[in-house]
This record gives C-alpha cells, sequence and structure tokens, in this order.
C-alpha cells in the first residue's frame, strides 16, 4: 500500500485557495474566513497571516481596479467632449456620459 503525504506547501496553499474562495467568490467576512480555518485545524498565527495578507491583496485590486476606471474614464470624458467641440457635425454624448460615469464611479472606489 502506498500512502499519500501532502507537502507543507501543498497544504499551505490549500488553505490559502480555501480562504481566497471565502473571502472572494463566497462573501464572508474576515472572522468567519479565520473561523472556517480554524476548523481545518489551522493554528491561529497562520489563520490570521493568511486573511491578513488576502485582506490587502484584495484591497490593492480593488485600488488598481478604481484607479484603470478613472484613467479610462477620463480618456473617454475627454476623447469625447474633444470630437464634439472640433464641430465635425456629431456629438459624442455617448462617451461624454460614459466617461463621466466611469471617472467618478473609479474615484468614489479610490477613496472608499
Amino acid at each position: 500500500m502506498e500512502t499519500t503525504q501532502n507537502a507543507p506547501s501543498d497544504v499551505s496553499t490549500h488553505h490559502y485557495n480555501y480562504a481566497t474562495n471565502l473571502l472572494i467568490n463566497e462573501n464572508k467576512s474576515a472572522y468567519e474566513t479565520k473561523a472556517k480555518l480554524a476548523e481545518q485545524g489551522v493554528s491561529a498565527e497562520v489563520v490570521a497571516l493568511i486573511v491578513e495578507n488576502l485582506e490587502i491583496e484584495i484591497q490593492e485590486a480593488k485600488y488598481e481596479k478604481a484607479r484603470k476606471d478613472m484613467v479610462y474614464g477620463a480618456l473617454w470624458f475627454c476623447g469625447g467632449t474633444i470630437l464634439t467641440l472640433a464641430n465635425i457635425g456629431f456629438i459624442f454624448w455617448g462617451a461624454i456620459l460614459f466617461g463621466g460615469i466611469q471617472f467618478f464611479r473609479g474615484l468614489i472606489n479610490v477613496n472608499s
């Protein structure tokens, strides 16, 4: 008979992926995620470390997305405004409106 033994990195990767799934896909709180990991036998120090790292990564990803929304929103808004003011016979209100909404959505998310 063969016995299978998991390497420590496989186990930690499993717990890290499990915590990521709980926080992102299942919208569990940090407290609930810590409790679920503790139920699996993970030590309190490791649980705290995993959840803190994930919270930082999630926050950085949200900030980066909000920043991109601001940049692309400003580009759409400015492009639509410039083309409208160029008097080529069209009013690019869709680009102006879309860009303005996207920019302010990003601005709100950066500050939250």
